[in-house]
């Protein structure tokens, strides 16, 4: 009888701590995904369109909170949709400010670009200088043109783009790439609602290009940690 009755009691000890374990996974999840839906995302960089401020391999933190974090599409592990709302933010998005957004041809991938107008600003391209409200601008630091040629507008807009002004609730984006970036030139404005969060730290960075027994060039060690501006 005691030997049955100890049995009993591991038995139940047993359910009660594998209980308290999926409670905590439970949790874990549930605070996990409310981070990375609210807080705070990764993010890694699969093409150049923002060399050399940032690079192929290049893995980011996104801050998601300060301009206001999107609602999910869906709720996770299922196809049930929910309804879109965006959280109260800290700041509305600058030019300058580089941010990861949903594209506007295909929601479900995600892009990064830099901010170059908001709405109400007038943004104009004339031999790959840009003019916001008819002043030029300067180009970020590590921004990039490597095609010496110049496209007229009528062939292309990505050298020469005709004023316009951006409208309500929309921004004009680039790639820092500005020669090999598919932006805002070719696909319109970026609707505000769109954008996920800004771009705010790389925590780590993998160049595919080095040998894999190169572990000196494989991470690029100068490059973690640095804010992205």
């Amino acid at each position: 009888m005691v030997k049955e009755k100890s049995t009993g009691i591991n038995k139940s000890r047993k359910i009660a701590i594998f209980r308290e374990y999926v409670k905590t996974i439970v949790y874990v999840f549930i605070l996990a995904f409310f981070i990375r839906q609210f807080v705070i995302q990764a993010f890694r960089i699969p093409s150049g369109s923002m060399e050399d401020t940032l690079l192929v391999g290049d893995f980011l933190l996104v801050n998601k909170f300060i301009y206001g974090a999107i609602s999910p599409d869906h709720i996770p592990f299922t196809s049930v949709e929910l309804p879109h709302f965006r959280l109260p933010g800290f700041r509305e998005p600058r030019p300058g400010d580089i941010i990861v957004f949903r594209s506007v041809q295909n929601p479900y991938k995600d892009f990064i670009k830099r901010v170059i107008a908001i709405e109400g600003q007038t943004v104009e391209i004339k031999d790959k200088v840009v003019h916001i409200n008819g002043k030029r601008i300067s180009n970020p630091p590590k921004s990039k043109r490597l095609d010496t040629r110049i496209f007229p507008a009528g062939l292309s807009n990505r050298d020469n783009f005709r004023p316009v002004k951006v409208p309500p609730g929309m921004m004009f984006v680039m790639g820092d790439n500005r020669d090999n970036s598919y932006d805002s030139r070719y696909w319109g404005w970026l609707p505000k609602k769109n954008i996920k969060g800004k771009a705010l730290i790389i925590y780590f960075s993998w160049n595919k290009d080095a040998p894999l027994w190169d572990i000196t060039h494989k991470i690029r060690w100068g490059k973690i940690g640095s804010l992205i501006r």
